[in-house]
């Protein structure tokens, strides 16, 4: 079988989502970080009236002539404003915030005023017609579309979508996103480790990836190297309701590989299997019923990529976050020299540093795929493509940075 290029796979895997999760409606303060699942149109206008952008003096701006006196009739503040008109000549006390006065078409700033005694300012600087006021509608207008479907939202967006009289919002329903770690060889954090045992790390990681990029992660445990048992958890996932099936390990060619043998037992549809990168070759995807099935290796960091490039976008587009398919690299520097490759697209582990008044980036020289201390300390994935020509240092490259 040939290997499949990673933007081929992408697509792939992306094509085969049906189309994004159900909405939901929640109350604003339970919607941080949620997607948008319909555009956002203001309710309200805002401001809803003119009002004063600085604390000063609200008056004509033909009074507000050098040396001139005028007379303070009342004061406006932000949710009192001043009820009367401003004649010629007077002059009303602003705040920040409050409702412009009828007549008065102009602030005077309060460092440009001085008392004269009794309820009087002297004007010192002039001020224009329409100085610090914000005009009605200055931010936004009723029905006016705000937020458009598919946002993500961040502390802005719901700002926003406060001011302009939502108290809910139509959201994607969060992607449930089963993950089963498999092998014998697995035991969990804190459990006794058996002389020919390792304790299981993948799921905690990939779960991790799934709530970062918008998910729910729902951890089935460990299925161990039968049939019956990965059957019965494949089921579980399918009972729950998931909208995607990560595996972790199995999915190579060994005897003890029965991943794919008991997915497609249960009747998965297999989309691709094995793809042209480093680390992550032995990756598969599938469809089975409404569930994507995702096979990422059992190495952790070959894993933990294949998480970044593959599941991550998975779950932006089951919340349907425009174009999870977008090229996520920068353009980086080498601070090192590095050989031609092969046919495998790599992804080295790096970390920045400064060299000749820049910033580069240094690939770890050890990139076994099973050192999660160097991912831990990487910053960026040095993206090699297949067959590249030999690099020098200074030579730019594309990174996806890690954090």
């Amino acid at each position: 079988m040939s290997l499949t290029p990673v933007p081929v796979a992408l697509k792939a895997l992306l094509d085969s989502v049906p189309g994004p999760t159900q909405a939901e409606t929640l109350p604003l303060a339970q919607c941080a970080g949620r997607v948008l699942a319909d555009d956002v149109a203001a309710l309200r206008t805002q401001p809803p009236f003119a009002n004063s952008a600085m604390d000063g003096y609200a008056a004509r701006a033909a009074d507000l002539e050098p040396g001139k006196e005028l007379e303070v009739i009342g004061e406006s503040a932000a949710g009192r404003g001043f009820a009367g008109p401003v004649g010629s000549g007077e002059t009303v006390r602003i705040f920040t915030g409050a409702p412009i006065p009828d007549g008065a078409d102009a602030i005077l700033i309060q460092e440009h005023a001085e008392g004269v005694g009794g309820p009087a300012i002297r004007v010192i600087e002039p001020a224009g017609k329409g100085q610090f006021i914000r005009p009605a509608g200055l931010d936004f207008e009723t029905g006016e579309i705000l937020l458009k479907a598919g946002r993500r939202l961040d502390s802005a967006a719901l700002g926003l979508a406060a001011a302009a009289g939502h108290p809910t919002l139509s959201v994607r329903r969060k992607p449930l996103v089963a993950i089963l770690a498999t092998g014998d060889e697995l035991v969990l954090p804190g459990e006794p480790v058996g002389p020919d045992q390792i304790v299981a790390s993948n799921s905690f990681a990939l779960a991790a990836l799934v709530e970062q990029a918008g998910g729910t992660a729902f951890d089935l445990g460990i299925a161990r190297d039968n049939h019956p048992d990965l059957a019965a958890k494949i089921e579980a996932a399918r009972a729950a309701g998931a909208d995607v099936l990560v595996t972790l390990g199995g999915a190579s060619v060994g005897e003890h590989d029965l991943v794919q043998a008991a997915l497609k037992a249960q009747g998965m549809a297999l989309g691709f299997w094995k793809i042209a990168m480093r680390p992550g070759k032995p990756m598969m995807m599938g469809r089975l019923g409404a569930m994507v099935a995702l096979g990422l290796p059992g190495n952790p960091v070959s894993s933990i990529v294949c998480g970044h490039l593959f599941a991550m976008p998975l779950v932006e587009a089951l919340l349907g976050i425009a174009d999870p398919e977008r090229d996520r690299s920068e353009p980086a520097i080498l601070a090192v020299d590095l050989p031609a490759n092969d046919e495998r697209q790599d992804y080295l582990r790096a970390t920045f540093e400064m060299a000749d008044g820049e910033r580069r980036v240094r690939p770890f020289a050890k990139q076994d795929s099973s050192m999660l201390a160097n991912l831990s300390r990487a910053e960026a994935l040095v993206i090699r493509p297949a067959f590249a020509e030999p690099a020098k240092a200074g030579d730019p490259c594309r990174i996806i940075r890690l954090r």
